[in-house]
């Protein structure tokens, strides 16, 4: 974990909530709790963050969202329940269940399809994923794409002090304990479990951007501001810990994320995001000429 001498309190400057659903194909109904097209580089080197829940039938027939591009980021998909399948045009695939996540670096440009996995759609019920965007340094943009399946046994999983709950490191360090997934920038992102009417005091580095989005339950953040199920508190810069407290009556899961800003132009459009819109151009061009590849 990324820790400091300095205790000044990180303070939190919003609350990021959506209350509108939107659905990706037909598999992913979800809200956007944070996009860089409204917070801009408050949220660098995140993106935007996609969550979301709901109880499916069981079918026959594949649910989510086929063949599409991604050039100049990184999505990372996390399942609460329920299972993903994806497939893409850098050779990457698979299907991750409770726990696992897959972290796909498209770079250069892939083209993929993610959807419920095939068991999951056969036999229907609860579903609950996130997926996260996290942008690529200027210089990493055009490397080549990588995929990177993380199963929850490979996930370090690491009590809080005094039994607070844990910590799943999936990306970043934790007490010493480091996370398997590779990243092209200095960030955390940890899956927290705290239990009820318990507390943690957590260090970061003076300057980085720090976002807790919630799913399920309500938190206290420093004593003073409220966070509930499906919102996000953004932090101040400043400042090098803080305190969050599980003020409901059941265990509440924290996705913490941490990172050192970028500090870069920001040119996006739908699946691109790049530094310049000459850039997004050109991811335009590349992909409608094939060279991004095919399913």
């Amino acid at each position: 974990m990324d820790t400091t001498t300095n205790t000044a309190t990180k303070k939190v400057s919003g609350i990021l909530r959506n209350n509108r659903m939107h659905w990706v194909g037909d598999g992913f109904p979800v809200r956007t709790l944070f996009a860089y097209n409204a917070q801009g580089n408050d949220i660098s080197p995140f993106l935007m963050l996609d969550y979301g829940k709901g109880e499916f039938p069981p079918t026959e027939e594949r649910r989510g969202v086929g063949e599409h591009p991604h050039r100049g980021f990184e999505t990372v998909t996390i399942v609460y329940e329920g299972s993903v399948e994806h497939r893409d045009s850098g050779g990457g695939g698979g299907a991750i269940t409770r726990g696992d996540v897959q972290w796909m670096t498209a770079a250069s440009g892939v083209v993929h399809e993610e959807f419920h996995g095939r068991e999951f759609a056969k036999s229907g019920g609860a579903f609950e994923m996130a997926q996260l965007w996290v942008n690529l340094p200027a210089k990493d943009k055009m490397t080549t794409p990588r995929y990177q399946e993380v199963l929850d046994k490979e996930i370090p999983k690491v009590a809080l002090p005094d039994d607070a709950g844990t910590v799943r490191v999936i990306a970043g360090s934790y007490a010493g304990n480091q996370g398997p997934a590779k990243t092209y920038s200095r960030l955390n992102v940890w899956d927290v479990r705290l239990q009820p009417g318990r507390a943690a005091e957590f260090a970061v580095n003076e300057g980085d951007t720090v976002i807790l989005p919630i799913f399920g339950g309500t938190v206290r953040v420093n004593g003073t501001e409220t966070v509930e199920a499906a919102e996000a508190a953004l932090f101040e810069q400043s400042g090098t810990s803080f305190r969050v407290e599980n003020t409901g009556t059941d265990e509440v899961k924290v996705l913490f994320l941490s990172g050192e800003p970028l500090n870069e132009p920001i040119a996006g459009y739908g699946p691109f995001v790049m530094n310049t819109q000459d850039e997004i151009y050109q991811a335009m061009k590349d992909y409608q000429s094939g060279k991004m590849g095919h399913l």
